[in-house]
């Protein structure tokens, strides 16, 4: 997974300081003027008090009697997910060196090279390079730590603010909404659009939630029949008409149906002709006004690379997109895909796919990707 992406960061980590003059790297701290104190006499008291304010604070969780045992793993899991996400600055000291910028060009020039191989999109690359040059330019950092520890604290930081803002908590999304939630599948033939939702039902009932399918990719006769495979293996009500029927009445019968039954969720599966063809679009725009989802989900193909994202951006400037969910990840060895498609059609992403069976597909997660592009 992303072998060549770590390779070839991980080359450019461990050849970088061989390569430079310490001596032309570094600027050496220029003395500066005695300043006086900040603090006046009466405010130094004042300063231990606040510290101590929140030492009580941990006691609520020493209190496990008072919370059950699933409780205490949310809140442990939920600590550590705290502390896992907090952002790593790199180590800055008053006694450190000033990085120069010409040899740190360098670096970013290389840097480039290895994004853009890994099929992250050019305006993505560019993101990075800057996130990485204010963290490193004209800063000052321990003596302790080498170039290239720097660099790579600084490139994390950088990928990090490009996906943190793209995270959507989907079960969050799903909790308190009025029945039945219509959720509406856009995306191209053999992306993994029609197993994607298969994966989203079986999450879904192992929530306890009602699910009915609508079979509106009426396109293909396959389609159809690949969605009520998924529906019999699950166990839940399908809505379908013969090949060629209106898409949008499928849509239409689905959600009468789920209202009539109370059903929690209808999950509309839709055709996946080539997004340039002019029928295709129309019909996702029919569907959307007779349905009117309340979240419209692009299924992309992680291997695609640049190509998903043209595809995402035709079918949000058609019908609107609301999240993604990239499929095929275990596959995909670069890695582009999901910090390119985040961040240049400016979507959360909600899943990625991992696998084949049902329970093969996890929360995006910041943290969890940077932690296996940059894994040994």
């Amino acid at each position: 997974m992303f072998e060549s992406l770590k390779s070839k960061m991980k080359g450019l980590f461990s050849k970088a300081p061989k390569g430079l003059d310490e001596s032309k790297i570094y600027k050496e701290e220029e003395p500066k003027p005695e300043e006086a104190p900040a603090a006046t006499p009466q405010e130094t008291p004042s300063q231990p008090a606040q510290a101590v304010e929140p030492a009580p604070q941990p006691e609520p969780v020493k209190e496990e009697p008072k919370l059950s045992r699933k409780e205490m793993l949310k809140l442990r899991k939920q600590e550590k997910a705290e502390k896992k996400s907090e952002p790593s600055a790199a180590p800055v000291s008053d006694s450190g060196k000033k990085i120069k910028e010409d040899p740190l060009d360098e670096i970013l020039d290389e840097l480039e090279i290895i994004l853009l191989e890994a099929d992250v999109a050019y305006p993505v690359v560019e993101e990075i390079k800057a996130g990485v040059r204010q963290n490193l330019v004209g800063k000052k950092y321990d003596r302790s730590y080498s170039l290239d520890q720097v660099v790579e604290m600084a490139v994390k930081d950088a990928i990090r603010n490009v996906l943190k803002i793209n995270e959507f908590d989907f079960d969050q999304w799903m909790e308190g909404r009025e029945r039945p939630t219509v959720i509406m599948f856009v995306g191209i033939n053999g992306t993994g659009k029609t197993t994607a939702i298969a994966k989203i039902a079986n999450r879904l009932q192992k929530q306890e939630k009602t699910v009915v399918m609508a079979a509106c990719d009426t396109f293909r006769a396959g389609a159809i029949e690949q969605l009520t495979i998924h529906a019999e293996k699950l166990g839940c009500k399908i809505v379908k008409q013969a090949q060629d029927a209106d898409p949008a009445a499928v849509a239409y019968d689905a959600i009468e149906h789920a209202r009539s039954k109370r059903k929690d969720v209808v999950l509309i599966d839709t055709a996946g002709r080539m997004q340039t063809n002019n029928n295709l679009i129309e019909e996702m725009k029919k569907i959307v006004r007779v349905s009117k989802p309340d979240l419209k989900v692009f299924v992309g193909d992680s291997l695609a690379g640049n190509d998903a994202i043209e595809q995402a951006k035709v079918f949000d400037a058609a019908v609107g997109i609301d999240a993604v969910i990239l499929t095929k990840i275990d596959t995909d060895a670069k890695g582009g895909a999901a910090l390119s498609i985040a961040h240049t059609i400016g979507k959360p992403i909600a899943f990625v796919c991992n696998g084949q069976e049902y329970d093969d597909i996890v929360k995006f997660n910041t943290e969890w990707m940077i932690d296996r592009m940059f894994s040994e």
